[in-house]
């Protein structure tokens, strides 16, 4: 009967690792298939699980390091990452004691401040180092500009 059980549950971890394509549950469904074939093999209910809860978590921690490094290297940055590196224009000086500070970055003007807690002057390229709430932090870049 256990053999049953450990085979729903590999196929019900396989289904919804092909719905989701997102490595999330493969390393279950090979725990579930090393626990049926120990079902199999007449190995009683505790040992099934053990083999199970070892399997999963040994398959877990060797390769998702792997599997995140190589499968996920072309995604492209969206949204908000993408601002993070990214040069900005000051439209307004960054002061952080007054609480004072607007930039512009791809034709949005963001409130900023100073991620070393410098004076930035207007018209000055900042780099854009953190995003705190709705408040970029920004270091001065090497280069200038002057509206």
């Amino acid at each position: 009967m256990e053999g049953i059980i450990w085979l729903a549950i590999l196929v019900v971890m396989l289904v919804i690792e092909i719905i989701t394509l997102g490595l999330t549950t493969i390393w279950f469904a090979g725990g579930a298939l090393v626990a049926f074939l120990a079902s199999l093999l007449g190995m009683g209910l505790p040992v099934q699980i053990v083999l199970f809860f070892v399997v999963s978590l040994v398959l877990l921690l060797g390769t998702r390091p792997f599997a995140v490094k190589y499968f996920n290297k072309d995604r492209k940055k969206t949204n908000l990452e993408s601002l993070i590196g990214a040069e900005a224009l000051v439209l307004e000086e960054i002061h952080n004691l007054k609480a004072s500070g607007r930039v512009q970055v791809n034709g949005q003007e963001w409130s900023a401040r100073s991620s070393d807690g410098r004076e930035i002057k207007c018209g000055e390229i900042v780099r854009i180092e953190a995003i705190r709430g709705v408040k970029l932090m920004v270091r001065a870049s090497e280069k200038t500009e002057v509206l």
